[in-house]
């Protein structure tokens, strides 16, 4: 997988003063474009989007200071409308612009180009495994919050601690599937997971009975889960089990992500900081 990724990285770079297509960077890769993105964003830290638009404008101040096209010319060939857009990029990442770069010879930002490998270090074992489920529905509480990559994310103690304890007192009698009891459920991310985009969040249970009141449903269709297991503190045992799957299980298994909620099921140790936690990620198995 590391090394198609690799393949389409290459791809983007010779056409960084050409439209780029993610279909095309996915058919490259050998997976889908949800995937791609999902894939890019864990190993990188940023999203896809985020990284082109960082290359070109690494690309383009190299331009700008060798002084042989006129700002607008380079602000056309990286994909700029206008010259006064180019500045906004240009200055956004540089912290000056283009004109006065050019002037004085400023120190520019380098966004390096990026190439991954996967480093195998055989001291831990990831355990998880493979369930296909009926289409079910997940009842509960429902918010939105911005996307956080490490510690606590306030907007949802904020959120969860609000919550009307009797209707979450009533959610979990209703609990009648794996996995059981009050659920975090995540929804509608953005596909690069960018820090600080927008999800929906849900404080609920997987249920085949009817919502309570003031309560929302989110339907799930059937598919193919994969299901991890972690224990310790939390959240970073959690965050770390996130990053360790699309990191090292995903490049070493036949799978992909495929849209749809992840769900995560904790319980703590009384008296301590530690959990034991359950995530589920939906997937699809890799075409070819």
């Amino acid at each position: 997988m590391l090394e198609r990724l690799n393949r389409s990285l290459e791809h983007l770079e010779d056409r960084l003063d050409q439209r780029v297509e993610t279909a095309e960077l996915a058919r490259i890769a050998a997976t889908s474009e949800y995937h791609l993105r999902r894939m890019f964003s864990a190993l990188a830290g940023m999203p896809l989007s985020e990284y082109l638009r960082r290359r070109r404008l690494t690309v383009a101040g190299a331009e700008v200071l060798a002084g042989r096209r006129s700002l607008l010319e380079i602000a056309v060939r990286y994909g700029y409308g206008s010259g006064e857009a180019f500045a906004r990029a240009f200055r956004a990442m540089h912290g000056v612009g283009p004109a006065e770069a050019r002037r004085t010879g400023a120190a520019l930002v380098s966004q390096p180009r990026l190439s991954f490998r996967l480093t195998v270090e055989g001291n831990s074992s990831m355990r998880y495994r493979v369930v296909d489920r009926q289409d079910f529905s997940v009842v509960g509480l429902k918010a939105r919050v911005p996307l956080v990559h490490a510690g606590p994310n306030q907007a949802i103690i904020d959120f969860v601690r609000g919550a009307d304890p009797r209707i979450v007192e009533a959610l979990e009698k209703l609990s009648d599937q794996e996995p059981g009891g009050i659920l975090a459920v995540c929804d509608d991310l953005d596909p690069g997971r960018a820090e600080g985009t927008g999800l929906d969040y849900y404080h609920g249970v997987i249920t085949s009975a009817g919502a309570p009141e003031g309560t929302t449903v989110l339907r799930v269709p059937a598919g193919t889960w994969a299901v991890f297991t972690t224990s310790g503190p939390a959240p970073e045992a959690i965050q770390e089990l996130w990053r360790d799957v699309f990191t090292q299980w995903f490049p070493s298994n036949p799978y992909r992500s495929r849209p749809g909620p992840e769900i995560l099921r904790t319980r703590m140790s009384p008296g301590t900081a530690e959990a034991d936690a359950e995530l589920w990620l939906p997937v699809e198995r890799e075409r070819g």
